[in-house]
């Protein structure tokens, strides 16, 4: 029978698979990029530098992002969901998409389709956000509830 605890292992394991994936590509990323610049477009050669800036880049606000989405679900699994430490990893949760959506539009400048995951990087930022936001309010009317028992 699945349950909350099987979510969260399951969504626990996914972020572990996605660090193991981001670890992949930083070490191959030369080769990827060459790779991908081999059987592109013409107008792409010679920006095999943009291409790596860009990764690498993405790379740190992808890490803090997996980071805090693990002590995230680390917490909630332990049951303490509504606590200062879970609107701190939201916060940074959301920082961090908004860095890569900034990181996607600069990226733009030189490959047009990174617009898109700019937008949908951003866009998972204002869910953070909102989702942040609750947890604040919860946290905060737990506070409260708390000194008028």
């Amino acid at each position: 029978m699945w349950n909350g605890e099987k979510s969260i292992g399951l969504s626990k394991f996914c972020v572990l698979a996605f660090a193991l994936m981001l670890i992949g590509i930083a070490f191959s990323a030369p080769w990827l990029v060459r790779w991908f610049l081999d059987f592109s477009r013409a107008d792409l050669i010679g920006k095999k530098v943009f291409f790596l800036y860009t990764i690498y880049s993405g790379s740190i606000p992808a890490t803090v992002l997996l980071v805090s989405l693990y002590r995230l679900l680390h917490y909630i699994a332990l049951g303490k969901v509504f606590i200062a430490a879970n609107v701190i990893y939201l916060r940074r949760i959301s920082w961090s998409s908004f860095a890569g959506a900034a990181i996607c539009f600069i990226s733009a400048l030189y490959y047009m389709p990174w617009v898109f995951v700019a937008v949908a990087a951003a866009f998972m930022g204002l869910i953070g956000r909102v989702v942040k936001n609750v947890f604040a309010q919860a946290v905060e009317l737990q506070k409260e509830s708390e000194l008028t028992i």
